[in-house]
Parts: structure tokens; sequence; C-alpha cells
């Protein structure tokens, strides 16, 4: 079983490796940003609550992200593991994923940190927002979200690490070269701690 989560900045390209690492793994990728934008433009009850966060880059409450994750961990496909993307970003979430993860028998396993230059990240970011016409990525947005994750994120990673499961990865390179470099860290054995 393999329950994953893969952290850094946004536009690190964890999307990307997250698509990527759960076919390898056959587990299935989560987003709970794919969630939050599939809700948002299907115009759902859901959609309406968060779509105030997402565009000017803000965090989407602890309350309403848990309950989509809370949800969707329930699901029959998740039972041989997952990968998360994007959750959790909070202490808070941390503590609720711990939690809902305990109460069906299980934990994370790894935890994978993309590591990327600030400089790339602000560049992969514009190509994508011209790519995918995505507005949350204009750049008062994607200074918001960077600092946003400084504050908030980052210190998820020495949560984590101080259990023995963060993997650093550098996420520079092509796309199948930082895959391939995920796909080893992944199969190492967590650290002791």
């Amino acid at each position: 079983m393999t329950r994953l989560l893969i952290m850094g900045p946004p536009g690190a390209g964890k999307g990307t490796q997250a698509e990527l690492v759960a076919k390898r793994f056959t587990v299935p990728a989560i987003s709970t940003g794919d969630i939050f934008r599939s809700n948002i433009a299907n115009e759902t009850a859901l959609g309406l609550r968060v779509k105030p966060y997402l565009g000017p880059g803000l965090y989407v409450p602890d309350e309403l992200t848990n309950e989509v994750v809370r949800d969707r961990l329930t699901q029959a496909d998740v039972a041989e593991g997952f990968l998360l993307d994007g959750y959790p970003r909070t202490l808070a979430q941390v503590d609720f994923l711990d939690k809902v993860l305990a109460e069906q028998g299980h934990e994370v396993d790894h935890v994978i940190v993309l590591k990327v230059d600030l400089d790339e990240v602000v560049r992969r970011l514009h190509q994508r927002a011209v790519e995918e016409g995505r507005d949350d990525d204009n750049p008062e947005s994607i200074r918001k979200r960077q600092e946003l994750y400084l504050e908030e994120t980052a210190p998820l990673i020495a949560v984590y690490r101080e259990r023995g499961l963060v993997f650093e990865v550098d996420g520079l390179g092509t796309v199948e070269e930082v895959q391939q470099r995920v796909a080893e860290a992944i199969e190492q054995p967590p650290q002791p701690h």
C-alpha cells in the first residue's frame, strides 16, 4: 500500500508529478485544487463556497478543505493507497489527516518535497497561466501563494521530517528526470525516527 503526499511551492510541478507517480504505483492522485476548480466550473454548492478564496489566491479554510478530503478518502478507489497533492497545507490539516487515516488503520508512508528555484517557479506559473487560461496564476496571486506557502506550509515539512517520512527531490529538469527521482525516493524505506 502506498499513501503519499507531494509537497512543494505552487508551480513546483506537483500536479504533473502526482499524475505520473499515481500511474506508476497504481493509486489515485487526489488534488484538492483540481476538486475545487472542477466544482467552481460546474457551479456546484461546493464550488460556490470555495470560489471567493481561489480567485485572489487565498487558501480555502481548513474546515471546508477537510470536509472534501475526508469524503474523498472514504471512496473505494483509495483502499490500496493514494497520492495527495495540495493537502495538507496547515498544521491543523496534518492533525486532521492523521485522525482520518488512523480511523482507517493507516498512516502516511512517504512525503515527497519538490525543491525548485523561485525564479523557475514564477516562469512555470506564467507559462501555465497562458497555456491553461488560469486566472489564479496572475502575478499578484503567484506572489500571495508563495508567501502563504512559506508561512503556513513549509513548517509541515518539519513535522513529517521528524517522523522520518520526508524525501526531498530536485524538481528541476525534464518531467521524466524528476519523475525518476520521485519514484526512486518512494521506493526507499521511510527513515527511522
